[in-house]
């Protein structure tokens, strides 16, 4: 209270506050200005609560609604499935979300940037260009273990903004990042020194998409993940040097050693 007190004088000296406070005596403008001072710190306190809250919500929607359409698919799961497993109203939803295709947005972003946050990490770590592959292998196989294979074609047909996001990740951070791949392991020489990088980079590109095809999963009885690990291999059998394939099959082992 004496900390509080000599503080009120001191703000008495430099703001003059007589002309404003209803209370004429010091004591009494002591007190407006500790009751004015504690009235701001609650407010502000049950401010800052509510604001926390409603990030919790929002983060909360966004990872319920992630499980959801990581399992189901996008266009299957309605904002009234993702209310009923939370045992929330849809309107609680609706106050963090416009719509579903702002969640659907937000998720798929989550999703990228978490992704290209283990790339990065992954690339770094790499001894040489073909355990960069293995690496990013080993995380398709965990982001596709539990994905249902409709969430691409779902993006695509239904919700426009989602799949710009994707569209603008694949064409520019994983064709930046595969091409980088390419060229490093010819520096290395463990890819072919004769191999047209833009080509490679490029056809590359479009067969990590090539799992989430209807017409391509729905007659084969293989998981994503089993799928996009076959397609990594054919094409690193593809570019890869005699010294490159020796050392491929080595990481081959280690693999299914573990």
């Amino acid at each position: 209270m004496d900390l509080i007190y000599r503080g009120y004088l001191l703000w008495l000296r430099i703001n003059q506050p007589f002309k404003y406070f209803k209370c004429p005596s010091l004591i009494g403008g002591f007190f407006y200005f500790l009751k004015k001072t504690l009235v701001t710190q609650k407010v502000s306190i049950v401010l800052r609560r509510k604001m926390k809250d409603n990030i919790d919500n929002k983060a909360r929607i966004r990872l319920e609604a992630h499980d959801l359409f990581m399992q189901y698919g996008l266009k299957s799961i309605s904002m009234d499935d993702i209310a009923s497993k939370m045992g929330i109203s849809k309107k609680t939803i609706y106050q963090s979300y416009a719509d579903k295709e702002s969640l659907v947005v937000e998720v798929i972003t989550t999703i990228i940037n978490h992704n290209q946050e283990k790339c990065d990490i992954d690339r770094k770590i790499a001894t040489d260009a073909i355990h960069e592959i293995f690496l990013a292998m080993d995380q398709m196989s965990q982001l596709f273990h539990h994905m249902n294979p409709s969430i691409l074609f779902d993006l695509q047909k239904y919700y426009a903004q989602g799949f710009e996001v994707f569209k603008s990740h694949k064409n520019n951070y994983l064709f930046e990042v595969i091409k980088k791949n390419i060229q490093r392991g010819v520096i290395e020489e463990l890819y072919r020194p004769d191999i047209n990088v833009e080509i490679m980079a490029r056809y590359r590109l479009e067969s990590i998409v090539i799992p989430f095809n209807p017409e391509f999963h729905s007659k084969i009885k293989f998981t994503l993940a089993q799928i996009a690990e076959e397609l990594s291999k054919h094409f690193l059998f593809g570019i890869v040097s005699q010294k490159g394939h020796k050392l491929s099959l080595k990481y081959i082992q280690a693999k299914i050693k573990k």
